[in-house]
């Protein structure tokens, strides 16, 4: 059967009823001028065949992680998802639920934030986790938020060390919810002085661990002249695998907690649907953000879980809301529920340092390619390199090469030439030896 929503009689019907004559009667607000006057210069139809066809030429132009060594990274991880996490998330209870507005009668999607909301805590160090963001960009400007509220003042320090998505959201936010942000510049080499950006109104420091561009450094002394200028330390970590081996944002005193939840479960996308995972101290939780799921006993004593908090604005006033953030991300977060209890506490930990090695027998091959600097002291598994050339160029001629060879600092921060001639490179478990030896290949024939 044709796919024919609407016929011509079935148009002229509904315009009857609401007394216009056309449809272009509809936009008779918007400006003439604003108007455009012809079709768009595409094609008028085509049949399934042949728009499958067009889609899958322009697919042909695009290399794929999945059919070239990559080495992207910068926010967003290639790593390998077990075929058992898709096959599960895809059944149809899982695959076709949503937001439980009756939640105590969805049990099952319960117990699965709850699940999710423990392996966060535990992973994070912190004492408890919400059932998710939308994503670590997003959940990092309303962890910014719940600082305010917290502290009662309205002022975030943000380091330059932290995503510039990330940093660009919290500004974004901040303009529309009147707090001030003090971004401090780009800091390749980790050496900034954040306490010294600390003042009288500030709510929150805002860092990122491991940082943009791969340094990793204890937290704690910065943690405590945050606490002792009566601040809260906002951690944010974009590769949630590196919390299998490092020290926990918990341990060294972060208050809150924030990741992209991306790496574990759910494959790379183009933007998404990613991951928000956001965790705190208990004596924040009523300034949580989200929801929370709990478990309790019914009255013949069987254990069960309610949804214990619901601080957003459908649930509650609107100016006692603590977020208006309206769903969670509950497929991807099942996708990271089942893939973390898959891996289990040892097997996490083993993933972690598949990744540190191979980042170190990345970092050490790369050093050896005339003209290349690493830049990272400390790293988990991603690291910035210095060229001798703009790093842009460099990865379009490793891609012609069949290479995708990392990220330019410069598709980032393209307003800071200073940064033109980083490159950000990342292994994960699934880059070979093999794969590296070709890299480093590579990038000395493009630089020579």
């Amino acid at each position: 059967m044709r796919y024919l929503p609407l016929t011509e009689t079935d148009r002229k019907s509904m315009l009857a009823a609401i007394g216009v004559r056309s449809v272009d009667d509809l936009f008779v607000d918007v400006p003439a001028t604003a108007r455009r006057a012809g079709p768009v210069g595409l094609p008028s139809f085509q049949g399934e065949i042949e728009v499958e066809r067009a889609f899958q030429a322009f697919a042909r132009e695009n290399l794929g992680t999945g059919s070239a060594p990559s080495f992207l990274g910068a926010g967003a991880y290639r790593h390998h998802v077990p075929a058992s996490v898709d096959a599960l998330i895809q059944r149809g209870e899982f695959l076709t639920s949503y937001t439980p507005y009756q939640p105590e009668v969805s049990q099952g999607t319960l117990q699965a934030l709850f699940e999710f909301q423990t392996l966060v805590a535990m992973i994070t160090g912190m004492d408890v986790a919400n059932a998710s963001m939308y994503d670590g960009a997003s959940g990092t400007a309303e962890a910014a938020l719940m600082a305010n509220r917290v502290t009662r003042r309205k002022r975030a320090v943000v380091s330059g060390g932290l995503h510039p998505h990330y940093r660009e959201t919290i500004a974004t936010y901040a303009r529309y919810s009147d707090f001030q942000v003090d971004l401090a510049p780009p800091d390749p080499t980790a050496t900034e002085d954040l306490a010294a950006r600390i003042d009288a109104t500030t709510s929150a420091v805002v860092v990122q661990y491991p940082g943009f561009f791969g340094q990793i450094r204890d937290l704690a002394p910065l943690a405590a002249k945050v606490h002792a200028a009566g601040a809260l330390l906002i951690v944010v970590v974009t590769e949630v695998v590196a919390l299998g081996l490092l020290k926990t944002p918990g341990e060294m005193g972060a208050d809150i907690v924030v990741a992209e939840g991306q790496g574990l479960g759910n494959q790379l996308g183009f933007g998404g649907p990613y991951l928000g995972l956001f965790a705190t101290r208990d004596s924040f939780v009523r300034q949580m953000p989200g929801r929370l799921a709990g478990a309790t006993v019914d009255v013949e004593g069987r254990r069960g879980w309610v949804l214990t908090l619901a601080t957003r604005e459908q649930h509650i006033r609107r100016e006692k809301a603590t977020s208006n953030i309206c769903t969670n991300s509950g497929l991807c977060a099942l996708a990271f529920t089942i893939h973390l209890t898959l891996l289990g506490e040892a097997g996490f930990a083993r993933l972690a340092r598949l990744n540190h090695e191979a980042a170190m027998a990345l970092a050490e091959r790369l050093g050896q390619v005339a003209g290349v600097t690493v830049v990272n002291d400390t790293f988990f598994n991603e690291i910035a390199v210095r060229l001798p050339k703009p790093a842009a160029a460099v990865v379009d001629d490793l891609v012609d090469a069949g290479i995708l060879g990392g990220v330019p600092v410069s598709r980032l921060y393209p307003s800071e030439p200073a940064l033109a001639d980083l490159l950000l490179v990342a292994a994960t478990e699934v880059n070979t030896p093999d794969e590296i030896e070709r890299l480093a290949k590579a990038l000395a024939e493009v630089l020579s």
